[in-house]
């Protein structure tokens, strides 16, 4: 930047990001302190500073003996599932709705975004009775559904926001190279939505990965608690090792940060890939 691009409002501005990036960032600064100090450090005044002694050992207190690792892996296998199904469903229904002309297709629609507006708290109680019914309480598949039925709606309307961009001549070149209609949306549209794929991905990972609610509802054996509930389980009923449970929120943090940083990353390259050029 030139000298003579330097202005007041300019440096106001640089400020003001910095600021604000301090903001953001402090949480997880915070929390990784956090995680390195004992009962006695964190109730003793210095909570905010950086730890007098590092406490690397709560680490693997939590790795070790408050199974995180299995409740990380739990977490996982719930997660891409949801992710997995959430964007073929999604993706499908989007296509269906946006680019098959029929009859009932806004009344469709309006009746999946309607989705949008049911509270977690309000399917809690139907949900189990549901899910107690078909017994699968106390499975995957009794947070995989939720999640995918709530994670749906929003993706839906994603996708088909997404697909109204893009030329339908692109279609009508596929139809007359002899494409059928699952060879052009697969070979045709799909490369075109990796930025709405990329999207709904990121959303659907902070959404299961960070749920709690029905994870303790619907879950109560060990086997196939989430890594939020797992957490929650290392409070004792008298004494608590705070230290240990910071490490555990860091370690739930680490992958979400990762996760995020990586698809924003590739919703960049597909817009990039994507574009249609005249």
């Amino acid at each position: 930047m030139k000298k003579t691009d330097i202005t007041p409002g300019r440096v106001i501005l640089h400020l003001f990001l910095a600021f604000y990036a301090i903001v953001q960032i402090f949480p997880l600064y915070w929390l990784f302190t956090f995680s390195l100090k004992d009962n006695n450090e964190i109730f003793g005044g210095n909570i905010v500073g950086l730890p007098k002694n590092w406490r690397f050992e709560n680490y693997y207190n939590a790795f070790f003996q408050a199974d995180v690792i299995k409740y990380s892996r739990n977490s996982v296998i719930v997660t891409l599932a949801t992710i997995l199904i959430t964007i073929i469903l999604a993706a499908a229904s989007a296509y269906a709705i946006e680019r098959m002309k029929w009859k009932a297709s806004e009344g469709v629609m309006k009746f999946i975004l309607l989705g949008m507006m049911v509270p977690i708290h309000a399917a809690l109680l139907p949900l189990f009775i549901v899910l107690s019914r078909l017994h699968i309480l106390n499975s995957f598949w009794a947070l995989i559904i939720p999640y995918v039925a709530f994670g749906l709606p929003m993706a839906v309307y994603l996708f088909t926001s997404f697909l109204a961009s893009i030329p339908r001549e692109l279609e009508e070149a596929g139809a007359i190279d002899g494409c059928n209609i699952y060879q052009i949306f697969f070979i045709v549209i799909a490369p075109l939505i990796k930025p709405a794929i990329a999207t709904v991905s990121i959303f659907t990972f902070i959404s299961s990965w960070n749920e709690l609610m029905f994870a303790v509802t619907f879950i109560s054996k060990a086997d196939y608690k989430t890594l939020t509930v797992g957490i929650m389980s290392m409070v004792g009923a008298y004494t608590t090792k705070w230290g240990d449970i910071g490490a555990g929120l860091m370690i739930a943090t680490i992958p979400t940060i990762i996760i995020y940083l990586f698809l924003s990353r590739q919703v960049q390259k597909s817009l990039v890939a994507g574009a249609v050029k005249g």
